[in-house]
């Protein structure tokens, strides 16, 4: 069984449930992905699947990497990352997976890259509250105030929340909601939000966690 598939974000819309219910949904295409390379414990010590995602010019692909896709009959990809695999299908490099693979899923975990904010102070990086806004005060309203000791221990302790660049970092959403997979188009819409832009690569697997309450 193949524990995640690659994907792009398409954005999100609001489905309506057969109780009348309105579902904020991301929509998420995903697949076909192309089985790139198969590892076995035997060859590799481990069991897994590479998985290539959208075609991409093989001009703009290195020649080592031209030849690592000619292994498997397949286009130079976009998106490629290896995903775990209990080694147990019969599957071959060239071999296609889409989103049939979680017709059956009621929850899964999605992993992207946040959208890149830039330097960023800490009201918005951290949601600080602020300086007051009256009683004298005139330009720290949006500063962090105190930052450590004046005399011992003389120095700023690692991990305090200060200003600094924001986003751009990897980031997992887990237990969500599959309210529906189209197999006709491989998409699938998870009720929330997801990391990362429109057009943003994402990574979805099989919820492994026990979401709480269920």
């Amino acid at each position: 069984m193949v524990d995640a598939l690659l994907g792009k974000k398409v954005g999100m819309t609001g489905v309506y449930t057969e109780a009348g219910e309105l579902v904020p949904v991301t929509v998420i295409r995903l697949g076909p992905c192309v089985v790139i390379q198969v590892k076995t414990p035997k060859k590799d010590g481990y069991s897994a699947l590479q998985l290539g995602f959208e075609d991409r010019k093989p001009k703009n692909v290195s020649k080592p990497l031209r030849g690592h896709y000619a292994k498997a009959n397949a286009a130079p990809k976009r998106f490629l990352r290896e995903v775990s695999w209990d080694g147990e299908d019969d599957l071959q490099p060239g071999a296609a997976l889409t989103a049939e693979i979680f017709a059956d899923q009621k929850r899964v975990d999605v992993t992207g890259v946040t959208k890149g904010r830039g330097f960023q102070g800490v009201v918005k990086r951290h949601g600080f509250a602020g300086g007051p806004k009256t009683h004298g005060q005139g330009n720290h309203h949006r500063t962090g105030g105190s930052i450590g000791q004046s005399a011992a221990p003389s120095r700023v302790f690692k991990g305090v929340k200060m200003p600094g660049r924001m986003g751009g970092a990897r980031q997992t959403i887990r237990n969500l909601d599959v309210v529906r997979v189209d197999k006709e188009r491989d998409a699938i819409l998870v009720r929330g939000q997801v990391p990362g832009p429109n057009s943003g690569y994402v990574v979805v697997r099989r919820a492994t966690a026990k979401a709480s309450g269920s």
